[in-house]
């Protein structure tokens, strides 16, 4: 432990700073920059030899220059005689593709496994998004530990939004809506979906649920292109709901997804795995007692 250095690469200065601090250890920013025809360049500022090293990179944006930038740090680093290296992915990337859906397609869940467990000892994510592998023991080979925001995001709702009913808009984002209502002991229901496309998908409801009076909270661990949401949204407000939230894990937000809901009214929070304008949940305090064992 008291050889650790935390190390926060281009996409994970947000959280860095704010695990080694509650840490109280040593952190460097991991220089990152480009040659003229974008290739990318990576130094390391401290000496580095017997420490623990751990990269805090989270994969949003230019996630595939976010990849080849840890791969580069991990293999550095133990060029530089570091005696262990970890990687601390509060949002990592990947993980949907778990099967071969269509002829001549990649598994890119076995690929990006194989690259990280070729390069790092172990490997730390905030909730991520199984499906048929829904353990972590059975995507990679190295230690590999889930780390969740759902009692942060109970929490959040406790202190600041009473009476609430919690919503599941799929299947796949039941298990986090009914642990967090499971938490705060309110009633919670899931909403069937069928996804043609990013911004296709058709939703119904699963079972009837009286909103009168309530708060409505849509939980969810990712939130893209909001598409699913909107269309939550359309069915909760047949059913009387008025305010109307959604909190998620991870946001994302590509193609201005932030600013639709809002005009939709929706109000919109989520953790800070990936930086932006509503992450007011923060996940470090999770993160950095996960890490006491490293």
């Amino acid at each position: 432990m008291d050889s650790m250095l935390i190390v926060s690469c281009s996409h994970g200065k947000h959280l860095g700073y704010l695990i080694a601090k509650k840490l109280k250890k040593k952190h460097s920013n991991l220089i990152v920059d480009k040659f003229p025809d974008n290739e990318l360049r990576i130094r390391f500022d401290p000496n580095l030899k017997n420490k623990n090293i751990v990269l805090v990179q989270s994969f949003y944006k230019n996630i595939s220059d976010c990849v080849i930038e840890v791969i580069f740090a991990a293999q550095t680093a133990y060029e530089l005689r570091a005696k262990k290296v970890v990687l601390v992915a509060p949002y990592f990337p990947y993980l949907r593709q778990d099967k071969r859906f269509h002829t001549g397609e990649a598994i890119s869940q076995r690929l990006i496994a194989g690259l990280i467990d070729k390069y790092f000892d172990a490997v730390y994510m905030m909730d991520p998004h199984l499906h048929r592998k829904n353990k972590l023991e059975n995507v990679f080979k190295i230690r590999a530990k889930k780390l969740t925001a759902n009692n942060l995001i109970a929490d959040y709702i406790k202190k600041h939004i009473p009476n609430p009913v919690i919503i599941g808009p799929d299947e796949e984002s039941y298990k986090w809506a009914r642990n967090v209502a499971d938490t705060l002991g309110v009633e919670s229901t899931i909403l069937e979906k069928k996804r043609y496309s990013s911004y296709n998908v058709k939703i119904k409801l699963n079972k009837k649920i009286s909103l009168k009076n309530k708060n409505t909270v849509i939980v969810d661990d990712i939130v893209s292109t909001g598409y699913t949401i909107l269309e939550t949204l359309k069915i909760l407000k047949k059913l009387g709901a008025k305010n109307i939230y959604c909190i998620c894990v991870h946001g994302i937000f590509v193609n201005d997804a932030l600013n639709k809901l809002k005009k939709a009214g929706i109000k919109v929070i989520s953790t800070n795995t990936i930086p932006n304008k509503v992450a007011k949940i923060d996940v470090s305090g999770v993160i950095s007692k996960s890490l006491i064992e490293v």
